[in-house]
């Protein structure tokens, strides 16, 4: 049997579908085919176990001690894609296996049944020293297509969840379902409505299409019974095809040359250059860092909002801390740092003194163009084009270090300014 058809078909397994890549790779070395003519036992109830058995081709039924031929019961016929067996929980066979047909399985032993119990949903093995924003990505698979998230207390919170954070798990669950060896090469999304820090995220995932190269999820976030958020992606095979690159990477300094986020508010609130009143604001704020190294090229002057410029925004980017190798995972994450800062750049042009301008993210759709690693550093580069009637169109660009363009985005977002003006209410008394 080819390798890959093995993985593909492991990844089809309901048993198997939101194992790490890792462990699904593992699996796929060390399952074993073996054959059974029509009327072989395939196991015997009461027999010592072998491990867990995967349909590959034909189909059997189960028979046991109490019902000796269950046959007319659908329920009880096996075919490709199902499973059964016991691992080392249960030292013997349940019930009697017995070939319909010419059957084959391939057969997972018992010694490597561990790797049906990872630690996480992107990793087999590790757990301590998990990087934050693969936290914030995980998700408790609660069936085939529902899985739950939450928002961690370590994570960015302002009152809401933030929308990469809910970009990034959906695409999770979208990605669960769906055969490792095909990754996303598109998403759409919709932000619907704001989501609650405090109450975890059900993600319910629709199967809308599985063909040879190509697959499509759509995911519906839900809170409180309602749909704050919808996605639909497509995954693709890798294949072979025509290559080229018109988009030229800016220019902007090295990483090792710039000041993390983090360093340089620090250095903006003791900086006397720029207003007391918005330093003051600035230090007493309970700022969250991002889970995400941030370095900012351009404009310089970003740390404050008292000036309008051009709508350019470029910034570097990476996980902080290591990330799994899971290929998956990486663009997850991606997903979610697509997010940090875009609508932003809509209203850098309108920029004054004393203005407030609120912002949100609308829909927002991606294209991934090459595979990367979001635990290195990645430019973001962004532009608005235009800002009409209360919604600023923003455009990005990421490239890895040796200027190739791996991701594509567009998105559009809410942004208003008070249309009422404040007044300062009086203290006197009425009476």
């Amino acid at each position: 049997m080819d390798m890959e058809e093995v993985i593909e078909f492991l990844d089809n397994v309901p048993l198997l579908q939101t194992l790490p890549r890792s462990s699904l790779l593992k699996i796929a070395e060390h399952v074993n085919a073996k054959r059974f003519e029509k009327g072989d036992y395939v196991v015997r109830e009461g027999g010592a176990g072998d491990g867990i058995f995967f349909i590959w081709e034909g189909e059997a039924e189960v028979t046991d001690s109490v019902n000796r031929r269950i046959d007319s019961r659908s329920e009880y016929q096996l075919k490709r894609f199902d499973y059964f067996g016991n691992a080392r929980l249960s030292p013997s066979q349940p019930a009697d296996i017995i070939a319909l047909s010419k059957l084959t399985c391939l057969i997972l032993a018992q010694e490597y049944c561990e790797l049906l119990k990872p630690k996480s949903i992107w990793n087999a093995d590790r757990c301590e020293g998990t990087a934050l924003i693969e936290k914030i990505l995980h998700l408790k698979p609660l069936n085939d297509n529902i899985f739950q998230g939450i928002t961690v207390p370590e994570a960015p919170r302002y009152g809401r969840i933030f929308g990469g954070q809910i970009m990034g798990q959906a695409l999770a669950a979208a990605t669960k379902t769906v055969d490792c060896l095909k990754l996303v090469h598109s998403l759409h999304a919709y932000f619907l409505l704001v989501g609650d820090v405090d109450l975890p995220i059900m993600y319910e995932v629709y199967q809308v299409r599985d063909g040879k190269s190509f697959a499509t999820r759509k995911v519906d976030a839900i809170q409180k019974g309602n749909v704050i958020f919808s996605l639909l992606a497509s995954f693709q095979k890798e294949e072979k095809g025509f290559e080229h690159q018109d988009a030229i990477m800016p220019t902007v300094p090295e990483p090792e040359t710039l000041l993390l986020l983090e360093e340089l508010r620090q250095r903006y609130i003791i900086d006397p250059r720029f207003p007391i009143a918005n330093r003051n604001k600035a230090a007493l704020f309970d700022y969250i860092p991002w889970p995400m190294d941030i370095k900012i090229c351009e404009p310089k002057d970003r740390t404050t909002d008292q000036t309008k410029g051009p709508s350019i925004f470029r910034y570097w980017f990476k996980s902080k801390g290591k990330l799994s190798d899971d290929p998956a995972l990486h663009m997850c994450v991606v997903a979610y740092a697509s997010d940090m800062m875009l609508t932003s750049v809509s209203t850098i042009p309108h920029k004054k003194k004393g203005l407030t301008i609120t912002q949100t993210s609308l829909d927002h759709s991606m294209w991934f163009h090459r595979q990367f690693r979001a635990d290195e550093w990645i430019l973001y580069s962004m532009t608005s084009p235009t800002a009409i009637n209360a919604r600023g169109l923003c455009i990005g660009q990421m490239f890895n270090r040796k200027g190739e363009l791996i991701v594509s985005l567009i998105q559009e977002g809410l942004i208003r300014r008070p249309t009422i003006p404040k007044t300062i209410r009086s203290t006197s008394s009425k009476l």
